[in-house]
């Protein structure tokens, strides 16, 4: 946790201290800092990238996903170490739902998703295929009764005998 003590500072010697730890004033009277973080970093890592654009929720499953060749650069396959840079094509396959993204700004910060989704640039195919993607999903799961809850000890004796969940 962090506190935040009070400056003994005063007017313009204050903001000077401030302006220069926190970077520019933006227009709306607030601290960029955040805006400022994104425009700072050249390069990035391609696991930190991906975790921090939030495509995965931690740096170990971006790096795993790496790894498992679920990630493509150029059509290629990187390694988690490599550097990424802005204007580069990437294929990311998230469990069947692939996004084909443009990198347009590095971060090695996770921030909000507002920002993170300035980070990327989606393609318009990739969109209407993920779209659609959900809508075969959806068409999969319409047949499908769950069960209302648990067997009682005749239902689970038929269940042993047949051998099949489905049969009751």
């Amino acid at each position: 946790m962090f506190f935040v003590q009070r400056s003994p500072l005063r007017g313009a010697a204050a903001a000077a201290i401030t302006t220069a730890a926190c970077g520019p004033i933006g227009p709306d009277g607030k601290h960029s800092a955040m805006t400022q973080l994104v425009e700072q970093a050249t390069t990035v890592r391609l696991d930190v990238w991906l975790w921090a654009a939030r495509f995965f929720k931690t740096r170990s499953l971006a790096k795993t996903a790496v790894d498992n060749g679920k990630v493509d650069v150029a059509g290629q396959r990187p390694k988690p170490s490599r550097t990424l840079r802005t204007g580069e094509q990437l294929r990311i396959d998230r469990g069947g739902e692939i996004f084909e993204i443009t990198v347009a700004a590095l971060s090695d910060v996770r921030g909000p998703a507002p920002v993170a989704q300035t980070l990327y640039l989606e393609s318009d195919a990739s969109r209407e295929a993920r779209a659609q993607w959900r809508l075969q999903r959806a068409a999969e799961r319409t047949g499908y009764r769950a069960p209302e809850g648990k067997p009682d000890k005749r239902a689970r004796r038929l269940i042993n005998a047949l051998g099949d969940i489905d049969a009751l």
